[in-house]
């Protein structure tokens, strides 16, 4: 058996120290909150978990890879791998003032508090986020960069598919409850290594065991640094339907592993179980020189471009979206989204309604409507089971043996066109650059929506807003709002994000 390192340097035996980590952790207030909030007896989050070699890049262990998943607030990684590249390109500074919106001052915690019109840097932005994991900062910083939280929603989207993250979508910038920030284990591990092999030089604000800030002092939500040798970073979340998640790198001078645990059943078993297999795989992990490529962007996936609109709805959001922090309840209110990012924030709308929209209701160009007949396309990843939405409701499973990656997602061609007679109710999928993306995706979705979509006919709408040319994904075929609702409840359960609406 390996050993792990106390803080005080000494080793004891690796079964000692995660049970004495486990027990230190079982009575921190967030366990108490969770029990009080029904987290006892039949809580039974969707575990999923996976172990990467970063030199060689074999997979070390693997559960449940590519099953959808709710980030939580790991989901801050990429706020934060944006926030890196601004500064990287000149266009910010560790020292640049952030402006705090009221939107961004309303956020559910765990949160720093802070006054609509204040400001806080960049640098001070990095450590709350690394620390407290303040999702008033986290919005703050998406608004800054983007002009509003949901366009910036789509940035980390865009971002997330061209470094591999197939199967990731975010609607916000900090992982608060949302059904449509969704990813997998395997996604997760890809934004580990590329946020290590795009921002050494910023990496290192993983490693902040706390931060002082005007007056107080805020610890690391992350209980595995300082406690389990070679680890180095790098995200806790918890939300009720994500369980306790963990990302984490470690180490040693010639061996380097990335690991995801999600779906923890609490922040103590959580980190337990993320213990071991740091102290079982890293002394498995390729110990020469790194054989695999750093990971960088690729061509972007045929994914919506840009969001122009949503629905004005309420909703109530459970926090928190970490450990340490309380359960609170708010109310947002979705506002319409412009086309080009502008100053004002964007809330988020009702749970399960489309992220990816097309512009205004009465953009289309008359006479625009094409359909075409779409090639079969392969179900890249596993579908969900019957019934499923999301993570959320997907069964859960506890760890167990390794399994062979899944197959690349493969873009589905485009096929001939033809006329199309729009029904009363369609189904739209998302607003694309290209209609090529467009095609690709209603092909996709075709392939793999079953009896839903038999009677179904896609077609592309081109509309133009703003001198920006879009292309609606939709399905006609449906004559009233409850056949199209299911059909697009079919196709969420497959991972389509979809909504219905009027023609």
């Amino acid at each position: 058996m390996g050993c792990v390192r106390g803080v005080s340097g000494g080793a004891i035996p690796a079964a000692f120290a995660v049970a004495v980590l486990a027990t230190a952790l079982a009575s921190t207030p967030a366990e108490a909150r969770r029990r009080a909030h029904g987290g006892g007896g039949g809580y039974n989050p969707p575990y999923a978990a996976m172990v990467v070699d970063v030199k060689s890049g074999r997979v070390l262990h693997a559960v449940n890879e590519d099953a959808l998943r709710h980030p939580a607030s790991i989901t801050k990684v990429m706020t934060l791998y944006l926030l890196f590249e601004q500064i990287e390109r000149g266009k910010m500074s560790l020292d640049t003032p952030l402006e705090i919106s009221a939107n961004a001052s309303r956020q559910a915690p765990s949160k720093l508090g802070l006054r609509p019109g204040s400001t806080i840097t960049a640098e001070e932005a990095i450590k709350a986020l690394v620390t407290k994991s303040a999702n008033d900062v986290a919005c703050a910083i998406g608004e800054n960069i983007a002009g509003s939280e949901a366009a910036f929603a789509e940035m980390m989207t865009r971002k997330a598919h061209a470094l591999g993250m197939s199967r990731t979508h975010y609607a916000n910038a900090s992982g608060l409850p949302d059904s449509d920030q969704i990813t997998t284990a395997r996604d997760l591990t890809i934004l580990a290594q590329a946020i290590q092999d795009r921002f050494p030089r910023y990496y290192r604000f993983f490693q902040t065991r706390s931060f002082a800030f005007r007056g107080r002092v805020i610890g690391n939500h992350n209980n595995l640094l300082g406690r389990v040798e070679g680890v180095d970073g790098i995200k806790t979340g918890y939300t009720r339907d994500s369980g306790f998640n963990l990302m984490t790198s470690a180490r040693t001078a010639d061996r380097h592993i990335v690991a995801i645990v999600l779906g923890g059943k609490s922040g103590a078993s959580r980190d337990a179980i993320m213990a071991k297999l740091v102290q079982s795989n890293l002394p498995r992990a390729y110990a020469g020189s790194r054989t695999t490529p750093a990971v960088v962007e690729v061509a972007e996936r045929a994914r919506p471009a840009v969001v122009a609109e949503r629905p004005v709805a309420t909703r109530t959001m459970v926090a928190s979206a970490d450990d340490d922090d309380a359960v609170a309840t708010t109310a947002s209110t979705g506002q319409p989204l412009e086309l080009m990012p502008s100053r004002q924030s964007a809330s988020t709308t009702t749970p399960g309604a489309a992220r990816w929209r097309s512009g205004p209701q009465g953009g289309a160009v008359p006479g625009a409507a094409q359909a075409y007949a779409p090639a079969q396309a392969p179900a890249a990843f596993p579908a969900p089971p019957p019934g499923a939405k999301y993570a959320s409701r997907l069964p859960a499973s506890e760890p167990g043996e390794m399994r062979a990656p899944s197959p690349a997602r493969t873009e589905a061609p485009a096929a001939s066109v033809k006329a199309v007679s729009v029904t009363p109710w369609v189904i739209q999928l998302g607003a694309m650059d290209d209609e090529a993306k467009a095609k690709s995706m209603l092909a996709e979705a075709r392939s793999r929506g079953g009896s839903s979509l038999s009677k179904a006919a896609p077609f592309t709408e081109k509309v133009s807003h703003g001198g920006t040319t879009l292309y609606r994904a939709r399905f006609s075929g449906f004559a009233e709002s409850e056949s199209a609702q299911e059909a697009c409840r079919a196709l969420k359960r497959s991972g389509f994000t979809c909504f219905a609406t009027r023609s």
